[in-house]
């Protein structure tokens, strides 16, 4: 069901875009977990004590008691969210919505290919991108753990914790691309696939918070990934993760069957 050659053609666009994302990520975590110090903490659990709104909207809390605690707190909250979720926005529309707005389709359904086919393969390329992302932190986390502070980072919890965040990414990837197939002008393709998970993680920001807005948390699907939750291995925390996952498979599927379907008027 998928095509090979347009597959590694469409992986070869995402190559500079992953890259750049990865270096970015590379930066934050390598330089987050080499600030990993108990004295260090104190100072920076003043920050968050001085500013506990500004702090607490991007998820940063204080008195971490562990490496893994201390990287949720400063990784978990913003970087790890943001990034990845940019690639998702640029990379999803680019994949369909931006060929079928030049006309630039017509060349790949005039060939012997058929349209599922075509939306298939473009959603393993940005699934291919969100694994790439998703294995290249966790990988990075490891070696910069074992590199600076050997045998403190709880590798299992990392892996758990890591498994939710690739969940909630492809949901947010099932949005873009959903969006992708069902918009032929890119202006309304990022309009939804970027404008709804931007909205989505302002109200996760506003629930960060607290007091009346907490409330936000209800209309937001960044509350099904709760890093704590995750590291204590509650049972709400394991079906947040089969939440995300079917919603993000039930999108992917959605927009091949309304791409294959579509008039697209070239």
């Amino acid at each position: 069901m998928m095509n090979l050659a347009l597959y590694k053609r469409e992986m070869k666009s995402s190559i500079r875009l992953l890259l750049i994302f990865a270096a970015v990520i590379t930066l934050y975590i390598a330089m987050i977990i080499s600030m990993y110090d108990p004295e260090l903490v104190k100072i920076l659990d003043h920050f968050v004590e001085a500013m506990p709104e500004l702090m607490s909207s991007v998820g940063m809390k204080a008195n971490a008691v562990n490496l893994l605690e201390f990287m949720v707190s400063y990784l978990y909250g913003f970087v790890l969210l943001i990034f990845p979720m940019i690639f998702c926005m640029l990379r999803g529309n680019s994949l369909v919505a931006r060929y079928v707005e030049k006309g630039s389709m017509v060349s790949l359904i005039a060939a012997p290919i058929k349209r599922r086919t075509v939306a298939f393969t473009q959603m393993l390329v940005l699934v291919s991108g969100i694994l790439f992302l998703g294995l290249y932190s966790t990988g990075l986390e490891l070696i910069c753990a074992a590199i600076n502070f050997p045998g403190e980072l709880e590798v299992i919890e990392l892996f758990r914790l890591n498994g939710g965040l690739l969940c909630l990414h492809l949901f947010v990837g099932g949005i873009c691309f959903l969006a992708s197939c069902i918009f032929s002008d890119t202006r309304y393709s990022i309009g939804f696939g970027a404008g709804i998970p931007t909205v989505m993680y302002i109200l996760q920001m506003l629930a960060n918070v607290g007091g009346k807005a907490e409330k936000a948390k209800y209309f937001t699907f960044f509350t099904l990934f709760q890093p704590d939750s995750i590291i204590a291995n509650e049972s709400g925390a394991i079906l947040s993760f089969v939440v995300l996952l079917i919603g993000a498979v039930v999108m992917y599927v959605l927009g091949i069957v309304v791409f294959s379907k579509k008039d697209l008027y070239i």
